[in-house]
Parts: structure tokens; C-alpha cells; sequence
């Protein structure tokens, strides 16, 4: 088999500081906690950003500048991964679902992807559910990710298409086919999310039989599903992520105390069964991204 390409998913947007101590913050933490993961065998970081004061989401682009800056000032080589998934999230009040409740982070689709057109990162994620996600609901209409897709491929960037459930999948092909895509495409399926698709090793192998003839994959797992899902993806030949993003524990009841304690045992599972984790350079020349000489 070839190597396997490890992501590495830092902080989140749903994770929140009072769920564990050790989830990184300000742009510093999230980048020594990227630059903690490559060490251990990342050879992608995925980012999100948060407001320093107050440990919540956050959309500026100098937060995602500075975490580059952070990161690149000590690993040039490290794949640099941005989301576009925050501004997609609608709460409806109770009583008037018409109206947005508290929660809400629903906006201008060229907003969610001003980042990338600026910092232009080596790749970003393109969410295409629209789903019931928990109590709340979750909007990327074909319209929404159209003009996003367009930004993103102007900015040379490669898209990370996330998928949720199968209509997520059928959409991503007739973005393909109509152009507003390249095919076949590079794929994340998001395994456990309430609603979303099921954790079983059947729901994974259906899911990488109905991708594109020579698409390349990944898969995750939320929560207590994060390390079976690794060694479900590896053993179907696709690649891994983890992170505190999708998972804050270690075992049951026990914390992480970084990321990089994720990333070794993701690693060891892998070497266990045989794998080879891929650095980030040997990531770029297997997805067709730019490398670096230093």
C-alpha cells in the first residue's frame, strides 16, 4: 500500500474551552499545537481560528495570518489546511423559525472564503451538507458552494470536498460534471455526526465505492469513533485525521493533554497494521500541491 497521508484537525469550531483545558486558544497555541502534531507525524494541519480573549470562533483573517506566520517561521514544509465551515450554521427561534436565534452564524458565502483568496493556503475545506447537525441545522446550498468553489480554484487553491451523507457525494459529482469542480477530487468523509453518516465499517465502504475512478479519500470519526474510523480508512486505502476538533479524549475519560498524543497513537495504529505515515512533503507530490525546498 502507499504511504497514508494523517491530518491533524487542532482546534475546531464546536469544541469549547470549557470541554478540556488543553484545546488551543490564541494563535499561538494553535500553532505550536500544529507544529506538536507534524512532529509527531501530521503531515497536515487542518486550522481554524478563535478570538483570543474569549476562546470562541472566529472568521478574521489576521487570526488565520498569524497562526500561518506562526507555523511557517519554524516548518515550511508542513501542509497548511484552512476551513471554510464557519458562517454555515442557522438556529431558528423558537415560536418563528423564519428568524435567526442566538447560535447562528449563517453569512455571505464570499465572507466564509475571504482567507483563502488572501492567504492562499495549500488547501481549504468545502462543506457540501445541508443536514440536520445536532439541534441545530447546517446550510451549503448548490448555489452557496458554487460561488465558493469559484473563489477557491481563482485563488489556486486545492479543495478538501467534506462529506456528511450521500447526497453530499452526488452533489460534489454534478459539481464535477458542470465544471465548477476538477475531478476527481479530493474527498473527507465525516463519520458520527448526529444525522450524518453512521460509523460502521459498511457505511465507509459504501461511501469510497461511490467515489470518482481515482479519487483520492479520507476519512474521520467523531468522538469515541475517532480510532476505530483510522483503522477502518486505512484498511479501505484511504487516508486519516484526527484531532481535538472531532475528539478531546485519549481513551474513555481520559483527556488529551495535546494533539500530538492523538497524532502518535493514530501513528501507532497505522504502523501497527503495517502502514507508513507520509511526510508533508511526500504528501505534496501525492496530491499534486507545490512542494517547498526547505
Amino acid at each position: 500500500m502507499s504511504k497514508t497521508i494523517l491530518t491533524c484537525a487542532v482546534t475546531g469550531n464546536l469544541t469549547k474551552p470549557e470541554m478540556t483545558p488543553y484545546l488551543p486558544i490564541t494563535p499561538q497555541q494553535i500553532a505550536d499545537s500544529c507544529l506538536g502534531a507534524a512532529d509527531a507525524g501530521a503531515a497536515v494541519v487542518h486550522i481554524h481560528v478563535r478570538h483570543p480573549d474569549t476562546g470562541k470562533p472566529s472568521m478574521e483573517i489576521d487570526h488565520y495570518a498569524e497562526v500561518i506566520q506562526l507555523i511557517q517561521k519554524h516548518n515550511k514544509e508542513l501542509v497548511i489546511n484552512l476551513t471554510t465551515g464557519p458562517g454555515g450554521r442557522y438556529v431558528p427561534t423558537e415560536g418563528d423559525p423564519k428568524l435567526f436565534a442566538p447560535g447562528t452564524t449563517l453569512c455571505d458565502p464570499l465572507k466564509r472564503v475571504e482567507h483563502v483568496a488572501k492567504l492562499r493556503p495549500d488547501i481549504c475545506s468545502l462543506d457540501l451538507n445541508t443536514m440536520n447537525s445536532g439541534p441545530d441545522v447546517v446550510m451549503n446550498t448548490p448555489s452557496n458552494v458554487r460561488k465558493m468553489a469559484k473563489v477557491i480554484r481563482d485563488a489556486g487553491v486545492m479543495p478538501e470536498l467534506e462529506i456528511f451523507d450521500t447526497g453530499d457525494l452526488n452533489l460534489a459529482k454534478d459539481l464535477i460534471k458542470d465544471g465548477t469542480l476538477e475531478g476527481p477530487g479530493l474527498y473527507t468523509f465525516v463519520m458520527g455526526v448526529k444525522y450524518g453518516l453512521n460509523t460502521d465499517p459498511a457505511t465507509l465502504l459504501y461511501m469510497r465505492d461511490q467515489l470518482p475512478l481515482g479519487a483520492k479519500w479520507a476519512a474521520f470519526g467523531i468522538s469515541r469513533a475517532e480510532f476505530p474510523i483510522v483503522a477502518q480508512a486505512w484498511l479501505y486505502g484511504g487516508h486519516v485525521r484526527v484531532g481535538m476538533e472531532d475528539n478531546i479524549y485519549l481513551e474513555k475519560g481520559v483527556l488529551c493533554e495535546s494533539n500530538a498524543q492523538l497524532v502518535e497513537r493514530a501513528h501507532r495504529i497505522i504502523k501497527d497494521m503495517g502502514g507508513e505515515l507520509a511526510s508533508s512533503n511526500e504528501t505534496r507530490e501525492m496530491l499534486g500541491l507545490k512542494k517547498t525546498n526547505s
